[in-house]
């Protein structure tokens, strides 16, 4: 769908590109996380290669992984992911509008390329379906660019994982995949110079307080990051609104 000269060619499209491309690590570390999993968990390469190119739902794709891995019944694997995935029926109902003006396979593409997070960038950018052809080609454009976006990150992210998943010393288990998709996101969220350094001290606390029960120094980490960021934002950040745009 993205491939359509005239929808790539629009400016709506190169938006939905730009507004989305803010949370495109954090989206792709969740797949590095995915890829990695599936591999951990015992599928082989060509399963979970196949798994990421025709499932593209990460949240039932983790419930999956251990249901198929324990030889479970396909009815059974197939219910837990449509019960994990039963907001998109939701998402569905509230797109419709929008879409039903399209030829059935058109629709049947958007509705399978649309994910979370670019649903609600969609959604918050156009409130209301379009009245004319014009506004339909604008609101069609934002919504493959933005999609566009969260797809390749997603695709491309998971099929490093896989590549990667052999490589991981089985030691680590999948705690190491969840560690790196945290790691991402929290890339994603360092949007400014507070955040930078609150990551920083939190992280540096984290590791000097290592020795501590019951990861207590998870604890303080915190505790710490946020009593010294709230004082350097008081005293040396004029306007924390500017500091969060840079």
């Amino acid at each position: 769908m993205f491939f359509v000269a005239s929808i790539r060619r629009h400016p709506a499209f190169r938006e939905g590109l730009r507004d989305m491309a803010p949370v495109a690590l954090g989206i792709g570390a969740w797949g590095l996380m995915t890829g990695v999993a599936m591999v951990k968990s015992g599928m082989s390469v060509l399963e979970s290669v196949a798994m990421t190119l025709l499932v593209y739902a990460g949240s039932s794709q983790l419930a999956a992984i251990p249901l198929v891995v324990a030889g479970a019944p396909l009815w059974v694997v197939l219910a837990t992911g449509f019960c994990v995935n039963l907001r998109f029926v939701v998402f569905s109902l509230h797109l419709r509008p929008y879409l039903m003006h399209m030829p059935r396979w058109r629709r049947m593409t958007h509705g399978y390329l649309t994910a979370d997070m670019s649903y609600a960038l969609f959604t918050g950018r156009f409130p209301e379906p379009a009245s004319t052809a014009d506004q339909r080609a604008h609101q069609e454009a934002y919504l493959t660019g933005g999609y566009f976006v969260t797809w390749l990150s997603w695709m491309g992210l998971s099929l490093v994982g896989v590549g990667l998943g052999n490589l991981v010393p089985q030691t680590w288990g999948l705690g190491f995949a969840g560690v790196l998709s945290l790691v991402g996101i929290l890339c994603s969220m360092a949007t400014s110079r507070l955040r930078v350094l609150a990551a920083l001290i939190a992280g540096a606390t984290a590791v000097a307080a290592y020795a501590l029960p019951l990861k207590l120094n998870i604890v303080v980490a915190i505790g710490v990051a946020v009593l010294l960021c709230f004082w350097i934002e008081k005293g040396f950040v004029p306007n924390p609104a500017a500091e969060d745009d840079r």
